[in-house]
This record gives structure tokens, sequence and C-alpha cells, in this order.
């Protein structure tokens, strides 16, 4: 049977559109709003400083590794048994102390990033509040986060810069170009975070 809307139902339908129509939903990347403030900047360029000499080991380590694995594998048609066992060992003992250094160097960084950035967050969060009060918003979706089910946002919706912006004002300095994050070494396994760093697992041979 044909089902006929009402003209209590239109009215309600309408007053649904009007309503979702008042609402006004902001998004941000959150993750460039920290690096862009000044306070941001220059936790990333402590983080770099600090890590980076690591990274380049672990870089190192890796190319070392990685040679000892290949000179094994050509040389294992011409090897002895109790040789060829000797090298897997060597190859074995290396991979196993190689992630467990990128292990403890993966936590030293996020527990420095936690110690760095957790102040400029709540920060943050405060001027976001405020900025949010101000503008009438109902709600602000974090862009950056993963995984991100944002679809579609015009540019006009973005308060990024006008957060950046209202946080280096707060904390009365002028907004900051957000510097690369810090690299990561490529031994340990990827950290869930987007700024901490995310390392490949060492190749077995």
């Amino acid at each position: 049977m044909k089902r006929i809307i009402t003209l209590p139902a239109l009215g309600l339908l309408a007053g649904l559109f009007v309503a979702a129509q008042a609402q006004k939903i902001a998004v941000i990347d959150m993750q460039g709003a920290l690096l862009g403030t000044k306070d941001g900047a220059a936790a990333a360029a402590e983080l770099q400083a600090k890590f980076k000499p690591k990274e380049d080991e672990f870089n190192k380590r890796q190319q070392q590794l990685a040679a000892k694995q290949e000179q094994s594998r050509k040389a294992a048609n011409t090897m002895s048994d109790e040789a060829k066992a000797a090298a897997d060992r060597d190859i074995q003992n290396m991979q196993r102390i190689l992630q467990r250094d990128a292990d403890d160097a993966k936590t030293d960084f996020q527990a420095e990033e936690n110690r760095l950035l957790g102040g400029i967050m709540q920060k943050m969060q405060a001027v976001m509040n405020k900025y949010a009060a101000d503008n009438k918003l109902s709600m602000i979706i974090d862009m950056s986060s993963q995984p991100n089910n944002l679809l579609f946002a015009d540019q006009a919706s973005n308060i990024t810069a006008q957060v950046v912006a209202a946080y280096d004002a707060t904390a009365g300095a002028a907004p900051a170009a957000a510097p690369a994050a810090p690299a990561a070494p490529k031994s340990a396994a990827p950290a869930p975070r987007p700024m901490a760093p995310a390392p490949a697992p060492v190749k077995k041979p």
C-alpha cells in the first residue's frame, strides 16, 4: 500500500533539516596544528636533534646486517655445514640485538614525545574549546587521526590555521612553520601514533 506522508510528519522532517543546518562542524589537522605552533616547532626540533643520531646509527647497522646476509647467501654453496650454521647464528644474533635496540629507541622516543607535546596538547585543547565556543561550533573533527573516515570537507570548514594563530596569540608568539617530523630508524615495528618512529621490521635471511 502506498504510504502517505502527513502534514505533521512533513513538519518534523523540516524541523530536523533546520536543526542540521543550524549545526556548525569544523575540521582540523591536529598533528599539523601542534607542529605549526611555535612551541610545537621547538619540540619537534628538539626531538630531531636528540634522535637523529640514533636514526643514523640504526641505518648503518641495518646496512651492515643486509651486507652480511648477502655475503652469506653468495657463499652458501661453498661453505661447510658448520660454517653455514655459524653464519646463520651470527645473523640471527645481529637481528635480535638490532630489533631489541630499535624497540627500546621507539619507547624512548614516545616517552620524550609525550613529555614535550603533552603540555602543548593540553593548551591546544583549551584554545580549541574557546574557539568552538566563540564561533558556535557544535563539533570539531580531527582529520589527521587514523583511520580517517572523513570523505569531504570544504576549505572554509578547516580551522587549522585559525587555531594555530589563536594558540600562538595566547602564548604571545607569532605562528611558526611546521618542521618535518623526525625520520624513523628502519629497524623497529611501526608505531601506532603518527609522530612516533616507524622503522621497518628487520628482514630475515
